[in-house]
C-alpha cells in the first residue's frame, strides 16, 4: 500500500510542480517482477492509490479497472531494458521542451543540475510514444542514463525508486529553466555559460544524490502537492 501511495503522490507532485497538466504519468515497478503500477487515463493531478493499474512489460493489464494512459510503452520498454530501474516519469516540462527545441544540450550550471552530470540525451522523433517499437527506441536513447528529453514533447526520468523519480524530474525542469534564463541573460551566447567541469559536476552529483537532500526534497514536494505551501522561486 505504501508503494501505491507514493506513486499517487509522485503523480500529484509533478502536477503541482508544473511539469504536467492533463497529460503525463509516473509509474513504479512492483519489486522483483516485470509488472508496474501505472495511472489510469486521467491527469496526474487526479491519481489516487485505488485508481492505479498493474501492467506488465508486454503492455498487458494484470490488475485494476480502467484504461491506461496511451504512452504506457515508455514505461514498459524502459523497465524491460533496465532491470535496475524501479520507477519512470514521463512529463511535459515547459523548459525541457524549450531547451530541446533550440538544440542546446543540458549543461550543469547549478547544484541540483549536478544530478545530470552524465548528460541528458534527446529523442529526436516527434509525436506520442504509442507502440512497442517507439518505446524501444526511447529506451535505447535513454541507455544507462537517468533522464532524457523528447523533442517538442517533454522528458523522461528513470530512477531507483518513485520518490527519487519525482524529485529528479523536478530537478531536471529547474536545470533547464536556469539554463534558458542564463542563455537569455547572455544574449543567446551559449559560449558565455560557465558550466561546471566534469569533475565539478561529478562532485556535486555525489552530494545532491545523497539520501539527505533527496528525502528533504521529497518532503517539500509532498507538502506542495498536498497544498500545505506555495511554490517558491
Amino acid at each position: 500500500m505504501e508503494l501505491r501511495r507514493d506513486v499517487a503522490l509522485a503523480n500529484r507532485i509533478v502536477h503541482a510542480a508544473g511539469l504536467v497538466n492533463a497529460f503525463g504519468h509516473v509509474s513504479a515497478r512492483i519489486a522483483d517482477t516485470k509488472t508496474f503500477l501505472f495511472p489510469t487515463r486521467a491527469s496526474p493531478a487526479m491519481a489516487s492509490p485505488d485508481r492505479l493499474l498493474v501492467l506488465d512489460t508486454d503492455g498487458r493489464i494484470r490488475d485494476g479497472d480502467g484504461e491506461p494512459n496511451t504512452e504506457f510503452w515508455i514505461h514498459a520498454c524502459i523497465y524491460a531494458a533496465r532491470p535496475d530501474v524501479a520507477s519512470v516519469a514521463h512529463v511535459h516540462s515547459p523548459a525541457c521542451v524549450a531547451l530541446g527545441q533550440i538544440g542546446q544540450p543540458l549543461k550543469v550550471l547549478h547544484n541540483s543540475g549536478g544530478a545530470f552530470a552524465d548528460g541528458v540525451p534527446v529523442f529526436q522523433p516527434i509525436g506520442l510514444i504509442r507502440s512497442r517499437d517507439l518505446g524501444d527506441q526511447v529506451a535505447a536513447t535513454l541507455g544507462a542514463g537517468r533522464a532524457m528529453l523528447l523533442r517538442g514533447h517533454g522528458a523522461n526520468v528513470a530512477e531507483s525508486n518513485v520518490r527519487r523519480t519525482a524529485v529528479v524530474a523536478c530537478f531536471l525542469e529547474e536545470a533547464a529553466d536556469i539554463q534558458l534564463r542564463a542563455l537569455a541573460a547572455a544574449g543567446g551566447r551559449a559560449e558565455a555559460l560557465q558550466a561546471f567541469t566534469a569533475d565539478e559536476a561529478a562532485h556535486i552529483r555525489s552530494q545532491i544524490d545523497a539520501d539527505g537532500p533527496m528525502n528533504r526534497a521529497w518532503e517539500y514536494y509532498v507538502a506542495l502537492a498536498e497544498g500545505r505551501l506555495r511554490p517558491g522561486l
